[in-house]
């Protein structure tokens, strides 16, 4: 599976080690940047083409941090066809996942550890949406709507 990344200064650190994390336990992870600490950068020119690829790219999932997640949540879900959800723990990632057949999850650098991170992410992307027809319905409402 092909997962994409992308962060601003904001979670550098942490997005650095899940690109190490990912790529050890055999994902091809695909870096949309910062690719250099940058305290004055900003976020969407990294998260949007990351989301992006995400929608360019059956199958493959995407990961957006920041401090909060709050604001990279927002830039993805601004890309048609993206379903970004924001999670602090691993019950809210496999959720996403689960009834909402997220594509992206946003996290927050600031807002747990390293080690945390991870398994919220691992939890992500290897929860997968089994299909049932409440969440379809409702899946399928969003996207209609997206697509007026």
């Amino acid at each position: 599976m092909r997962i994409h990344i992308a962060t601003d200064h904001a979670a550098f650190e942490l997005k650095n080690y899940l690109v190490e994390r990912l790529q050890e336990d055999g994902f091809e992870v695909v870096d949309h940047g910062a690719h250099e600490y940058d305290a004055l950068d900003d976020y969407p020119p990294f998260v949007i083409p990351c989301a992006e690829a995400v929608v360019a790219e059956d199958g493959s999932l995407g990961v957006v941090l920041g401090g909060s997640g709050n604001g990279e949540q927002i830039a993805a879900n601004k890309v048609k066809g993206v379903r970004a959800a924001l999670a602090y723990n691993v019950e809210l990632a496999r959720l996403a996942r689960e009834h909402n057949d997220a594509n992206v999850i946003s996290l927050g650098g600031r807002m747990q550890s390293l080690e945390e991170s991870y398994d919220i992410v691992k939890t992500f992307v290897t929860t997968q949406f089994p299909g049932e027809d409440r969440h379809q319905r409702r899946i399928d409402l969003i996207s209609e709507y997206e697509n007026r």
